[in-house]
């Protein structure tokens, strides 16, 4: 391959650097530890045991519903575990069960719950709970998970679009560069909220709705970065040997100017992410973003608006949503860093 022949000696000098970068490299792996925990948020929060033994059997409440009548209880509804009767059912005689660290799930209200919603923390609701009597710890939890992959997501198909659109006017130029450039900028002269307002009265709010809105729009910045990147590498000697040799355009432009090409499109991911996850978080604080009742980081904003007297929902919602942006922050500066050819070791 032209001019990348030696490409894995530049990367791993590149992690080495990133690796320098103790803040860069600590906000890795904090911020991978916690998706990975978010990913597992049923068993770490929610309002089923993970096991339970009664009368000498043992049920998996987490796969199966089971009726109250199960254990004890005189109705063929689902068994509420957080029913004082039914806790101490699960007590007595031998009887075990095995709850998750923090008992109670994403939609859970606390009807059991010593004061008035919202109550503010206690040794039951460690964070408190919001308005409707829903744990808040449990909300930011599973808002955390929604609020990142939303954001993985986002980043992943503006990626593409963005690597596609501005690969093919990089590489070809003339005319096919001005047609998309003049695209690009009645596209994104659209008023976007305006969009999202109309969508959003006209359809049900879903995630996926809200997904394919905001990738339309997502993918403009990175492509003028790759673009850039494509109109000079095109111009490379190694380009020219591959084109005097019979190479087609396409196993060019991926097998040779793409890799090379790379650096703005590895820097721009945690910044883009960021960007995905305000984007939501936004949305949902002005009620246009995931369905009612969905746990959302912007939905809670929106409770601690609208209850100033209960800081503790704004207070634990913006630290959540301040340690995410800031470690994607610091991975997107190291990643630049290691990523400047001006600081590669000599």
């Amino acid at each position: 391959m032209y001019g990348s022949t030696n490409s894995a000696s530049p990367t791993r000098r590149a992690w080495q650097r990133f690796r320098r970068n103790r803040l860069g490299f600590v906000s890795l792996v904090l911020f991978c530890a916690l998706v990975v925990l978010s990913l597992f948020a049923e068993i770490i929060s929610n309002d089923k045991p993970l096991v339970v033994r009664y009368n000498g059997s043992y049920y998996l409440p987490l796969v199966t519903d089971y009726p109250e009548t199960t254990f004890g209880g005189d109705f063929q509804t689902a068994t509420d575990y957080l029913d004082p009767f039914i806790r101490e059912q699960l007590r007595k005689d031998g009887n075990w069960a095995i709850y998750p660290p923090n008992p109670y799930g994403a939609k859970t209200i606390n009807y059991f719950a010593k004061s008035p919603n919202p109550s503010a923390p206690t040794l039951d609701n460690l964070l408190g709970t919001d308005d409707r009597g829903r744990d808040l710890l449990a909300q930011l939890i599973y808002g955390f998970r929604l609020n990142v992959l939303f954001g993985l997501a986002l980043t992943a198909i503006g990626v593409l679009i963005g690597v596609v659109t501005g690969a093919i006017q990089g590489y070809f130029g003339g005319k096919t560069d001005l047609a998309f450039q003049r695209f690009i900028e009645i596209w994104g002269a659209m008023p976007e909220l305006y969009l999202l307002i109309i969508f959003s009265a006209v359809f049900a709010p879903s995630v996926a709705l809200l997904l394919v809105l905001l990738s339309l729009f997502g993918w403009m910045g990175l492509s003028d970065y790759v673009r850039a990147e494509f109109l000079r590498n095109r111009q490379m000697d190694y380009v020219r040997a591959a084109r005097a040799l019979g190479v087609g355009n396409l196993r060019i432009m991926w097998r040779h100017i793409l890799p090379n090409s790379l650096t703005p499109v590895v820097t721009f991911l945690p910044f883009r992410m960021s960007a995905a996850i305000l984007a939501l978080t936004s949305l949902d604080f002005l009620g246009l973003g995931v369905p009612p009742g969905t746990p959302s980081l912007g939905e809670l904003l929106s409770q601690g608006k609208n209850s100033i007297d209960a800081w503790w929902i704004s207070l634990s919602t913006f630290g959540v949503l301040v340690l995410t942006l800031l470690l994607l922050t610091f991975m997107g500066d190291a990643l630049r860093d290691a990523l400047d050819p001006r600081k590669a070791e000599k």
